[in-house]
C-alpha cells in the first residue's frame, strides 16, 4: 500500500498536514464532525491482499489498523499493545495485541487474524502483487516459489494476543514496513464466506480501523466513512464522517470548493495557478516520484539504451512542472524521493545518489537527437510509433501532451516517430500496466516506508512492478546484497543502494521525471491531521468544527 507506497494516481489525493494557515469562505455548511474529500478515481479494491494504489491506501487507513500505525512521522501502536520485542539478532519479533481490539462486528481482533492475512497475501494462489514485499520473512520467498506451504510462514499466533515474526536476516526497517496496508489483519471467516468477492463491496469486509466504510459497490464515484465504535482508540476520532467524491477535472474541483461541497481539494495547472494568492491555497512535498516505464518487451525502440537516455533529455523538467503542474513538484534524478532517506551522517539519499546521474536528467535536445538517431540505426529502425499511457484526469492528460511534443522532436533527418496517447481511468491504467499491455506509461509510487529500497526493489528481474520488464544483472545483486550481506552494516548497505540508483538511472530503466507536490485548497477549520511518510492520511486525532 503506502505506497504508502501505492501506485499513485495523477490526480490521486492527499490532504493537507498543516492546516491552521488556510484561510478561505470555502468549505462545508456542515457544522459537525465531517469532512468532504476529493479523490482523483474510484476505489480498487479492498483487500489488503491485492491493493497496489494510493487510492486504496488510504481508504484502508481508515477503514482497518495494523499492528502500527504513523502519526505524521512517528511510529506507534495500533492493533499492537507496545512496541515489539526483539531478540538480540535482531530476527525475531513478539507483538503483544491489544485485549481490547475488536472487529467491527463486535468479534476480537487476534493474532490469528495477522497470521491468517499474512499467509494469505504471500500464498501464490492469491495472486497478490505486493507479496514480494515479504521477502526476508523466514520461508517467504520459499512459499512465492511454490516449493513450501503457506503455513510455513514464519509468523505465527503464540495465542489470542501473542503474534511473533521471524525474518531470516536483520531488516532494519521492518517495524515501519509492516504499517501497509499488506499486512493487516485479516477475517478468515469473511473470506470463506464471500471468496473472489471478498473486498469487493462494503458488504463483504469488517473493520477493524478508525472507521467503517458503509454502501461501497465497488465502483461507485462517491463513498462514506463512518466511525467505527468498535475501535480501540474512539475517544480520539473526533470526526465522525469523511465522505469522498471522485473529481477529475480541475475546474471542477475548484468549483465545488468555492461553492463550500468540498472541505478540500487538489488543483493543478492553471487551476493553481490562479489560486496561489488566495489564502486556501497551499502546497505538500510528498514522499512519491513520477516516472516513465517503457516495455522494452512490445516495443522494439525501447531496448536501446541511447533512445530511452534521448526521452529523458528531451524533458525539460522545470518548464514542464512550471508550465503544466504548477502545484509545487520538484525536478528528480533518481526515482527516490528527496527530503525521505537520510543515513547516520544527516546525508540525504537523493542529494547523494544524484550527484553522478544528473547529467542524464538535464534537458539537452540537441543531444537528444544525437542520441536517438544513434539508438535508432542501432535497432535497425527509421520509422518508429508508439502510445503514451496515462490516467484521464485533466493532470494526467496535460502531462502526456506536454511528453508527446517534446519527443516528438527527436526524430531529425529521415527519422520518423509517430507519437499516440491513450487515457483511461485509474483502475484500467493499472490493469494495462500490469498486464503489460502498454508501450509507454505515466507511473508512480508513494513510498511504503521512508526508505530507499522501498522504491529501488520495484525493478529487480521479476518483480510484479517492473512494468517494463528491464533487467540488470548488476542491479539485482546490489539489491540481494543491501537485504542480506549487508544489510546490517549500514555505510554497505547504503553504498549498495547508492549505486542501485545510479544504474537504474544511468541505463534509464525508467525516466525519472518529478518528485509530487500536491497543490490545495483547504477549509481553515480542519485541524490535526499527520500525513505518514507512504502520503497516507492519518484522521485520529482531526478535527473539523
Amino acid at each position: 500500500m503506502k505506497k504508502n507506497r501505492m501506485w499513485l494516481g495523477v490526480m490521486s489525493t492527499a490532504l493537507v498536514v498543516l492546516l491552521a494557515a488556510c484561510g478561505s469562505k470555502g468549505g462545508s455548511a456542515d457544522k459537525g464532525q465531517t469532512v468532504t474529500r476529493m479523490e482523483g478515481d474510484v476505489i480498487a479494491t479492498m483487500d489488503p491482499a491485492l491493493a497496489t494504489d494510493v487510492i486504496s491506501g488510504q481508504a484502508m487507513t481508515n477503514a482497518y489498523a495494523g499492528l502500527y500505525r504513523f502519526q505524521g512521522k512517528k511510529l506507534t501502536p495500533d492493533m499492537a499493545a507496545s512496541m515489539a520485542k526483539v531478540s538480540k539478532d535482531q530476527k525475531t519479533y513478539t507483538f503483544t495485541l491489544r485485549k481490547n481490539a475488536k472487529w467491527s462486528d463486535g468479534s476480537r481482533v487476534t493474532a490469528k487474524d495477522f497470521q491468517y492475512g499474512w499467509q494469505r497475501a504471500v500464498d501464490p494462489a492469491t495472486k497478490g502483487q505486493y507479496a514480494y514485499i515479504f521477502s526476508g520473512i523466514e520461508n517467504a520467498n520459499d512459499i512465492m516459489a511454490g516449493k513450501k506451504k503457506p503455513s510455513t510462514l514464519g509468523a505465527k499466533a503464540l495465542s489470542d494476543t501473542k503474534f511473533q515474526v521471524k525474518l531470516d536476516t536483520p531488516m532494519p526497517y521492518f517495524e515501519k514496513m509492516i504499517t501497509l496496508q499488506v499486512f493487516d489483519p485479516v477475517k478468515k471467516s469473511a473470506v470463506d464466506k464471500y471468496g473472489d468477492k471478498f473486498g469487493t463491496k462494503s458488504s463483504t469486509l469488517v473493520f477493524n480501523g478508525p472507521y467503517k466504510l458503509n454502501n461501497w459497490n465497488g465502483s461507485d464515484n462517491t463513498w462514506t466513512f463512518t466511525k467505527n465504535n468498535g475501535y480501540w482508540n474512539k475517544k480520539n476520532v473526533k470526526i465522525s464522517s469523511i465522505k469522498n467524491q471522485v473529481v477529475k477535472e480541475n475546474s471542477t474541483a475548484l468549483n465545488l470548493f468555492q461553492d463550500g461541497k468540498l472541505d478540500d481539494v487538489v488543483v493543478s495547472g492553471d487551476a493553481a495557478s490562479q489560486m496561489k494568492k488566495n489564502a486556501a491555497y497551499n502546497t505538500v512535498f510528498e514522499n512519491s516520484t513520477f516516472y516513465l516505464e517503457m516495455n522494452q518487451n512490445k516495443n522494439k525502440l525501447f531496448r536501446s539504451q541511447k533512445v530511452r537516455q534521448a526521452f529523458s533529455q528531451a524533458i525539460n523538467r522545470e518548464n514542464f512542472i512550471k508550465k503544466v503542474l504548477g502545484n509545487g513538484s520538484q525536478p528528480v534524478s533518481t526515482v527516490v524521493p528527496a527530503k525521505m532517506f537520510y543515513n547516520d551522517k544527516g546525508q540525504d539519499f537523493a542529494t547523494q545518489a544524484d550527484k553522478s546521474v544528473k547529467q542524464y536528467r538535464q534537458y539537452d535536445l540537441k543531444n537528444a537527437q544525437k542520441l536517438f538517431a544513434e539508438g535508432m540505426k542501432e535497432e535497425g529502425l527509421t520509422n518508429a510509433s508508439f502510445t503514451i499511457l496515462t490516467d484521464d484526469t485533466d493532470a494526467a492528460k496535460s502531462t502526456v501532451e506536454y511528453l508527446q511534443n517534446a519527443f516528438s522532436k527527436l526524430a531529425t533527418g529521415n527519422l520518423k516517430l509517430n507519437i499516440k496517447t491513450q487515457t483511461v481511468p485509474f483502475k484500467t491504467r493499472l490493469q494495462l500496466s500490469t498486464d503489460h499491455k502498454f508501450d509507454m506509461v505515466v507511473s508512480a509510487w508513494s513510498a511504503d516506508f521512508p526508505d530507499a529500497i522501498s522504491f529501488l526493489d520495484l525493478f529487480t528481474t521479476g518483480n510484479d512492478y517492473n512494468r517494463g520488464q528491464w533487467t540488470n544483472a548488476e542491479y539485482d545483486k546490489l539489491i540481494k546484497a543491501s537485504k542480506t550481506t549487508d544489510v546490517t552494516n549500514k555505510t554497505k548497505r547504503w553504498n549498495d543502494l547508492e549505486q542501485a540508483a545510479q544504474i537504474l538511472a544511468k541505463d534509464e530503466g525508467v525516466i525519472a521525471i518529478y518528485q509530487r507536490g500536491s497543490a490545495h485548497l483547504t477549509k481553515t477549520s480542519l485541524k490535526g491531521m499527520t500525513m505518514g511518510p507512504g502520503g497516507m492520511f492519518n484522521f485520529v486525532g482531526a478535527t473539523n468544527k
